[in-house]
């Protein structure tokens, strides 16, 4: 009973604010999702990475080997999906790219944040940083032919996640004013992520949701035992192993679907992944907390 009441805990503002999202938009009200999420990505998320970077008690080798097993966990992922798709003879430009890549910041970084503190934090924002790189590069070649590295470089989160790792690695401070000031724009964050996805949900239309719903659990599946071999084989203590399951477990972002609409792909079958993978993440991420607590 106290696990269950823990992992509730730690959902349930998750889940309530971006009920608060679905319900603004279902009452009518008004929500520009494009200024919000620039807001976000630009520089509020930026900030509350810095600042937990720059803060955090990370080991630079504990950095390096959760740096490793990100990638390997993507890396098993895409394998694993890569196989799949073409068993199934969906189109990889469409699938591939919404099922390796999570919500790792929207719903990643608060249920860190909530489930293991600022510690747990610090761990998914470097998961993040990864996710975001390999989403710049791999994952927009991926659905357009034509990744930037350039493109990731000029990326505030990318930005700020090299810059703090270097005051991480110095063990350099910005002045208590300026890290106040930081820490306040960061704390935007999250809640204001986590009602745009309740907003973005809320406005996609979806068809054919059997195999939306079939493949949202084949990933979170995957994406669980892909992130658990990989912390195992890189010897990652139990606290980021427990932040690297649930960042790589995350569901369908809402951004490849804004990539499948911008690049001409069929966005409804990636807005019934989003849908079905945020819905399913309401029973899988609590399971997962229990099994990771």
């Amino acid at each position: 009973m106290n696990l269950a009441i823990t992992v509730l805990n730690i959902t349930a503002p998750v889940f309530i604010l971006a009920a608060v999202g679905f319900a603004w938009v279902k009452l009518g009200f008004e929500y520009r999702v494009e200024f919000v999420t620039r807001l976000a990505m630009t520089l509020s998320v930026p900030c509350l990475i810095f600042v937990a970077l720059m803060k955090a008690q990370i080991e630079p080798s504990a950095l390096a080997a959760l740096s490793l097993a990100s990638f390997a966990a993507y890396a098993l992922v895409s394998i694993v999906f890569i196989i799949t798709l073409k068993a199934l003879k969906l189109e990889l430009s469409t699938y591939l790219a919404p099922l390796i890549f999570g919500n790792t910041g929207n719903l990643g970084l608060p249920l860190a944040l909530f489930a293991f503190g600022e510690e747990g934090l610090s761990y998914a924002v470097v998961i993040f940083a990864v996710m975001a790189i390999l989403s710049f590069t791999i994952g927009v070649w991926i659905v357009s032919g034509g990744g930037s590295l350039l493109r990731v470089i000029k990326e505030p989160v990318v930005a700020a996640t090299l810059l703090g790792a270097v005051f991480l690695m110095q063990g350099w401070r910005t002045p208590t004013f300026l890290t106040n000031a930081l820490e306040l724009i960061g704390q935007m964050a999250i809640p204001v992520m986590l009602i745009t996805l309740g907003v973005a949900v809320a406005r996609l239309e979806t068809r054919d949701m059997a195999r939306a719903v079939w493949l949202s659990v084949l990933k979170a599946l995957v994406c669980a035992l892909a992130a658990f071999g990989a912390a195992r084989w890189f010897g990652l203590a139990p606290v980021p192993t427990a932040v690297l399951i649930v960042q790589i477990s995350t569901p369908v972002a809402v951004t490849s679907y804004l990539l499948a609409e911008k690049y001409g792909k069929e966005a409804q079958p990636v807005a019934g992944l989003v849908v079905a993978s945020t819905l399913l993440s309401v029973v899988a991420l609590p399971l997962i907390l229990a099994f990771v607590i």
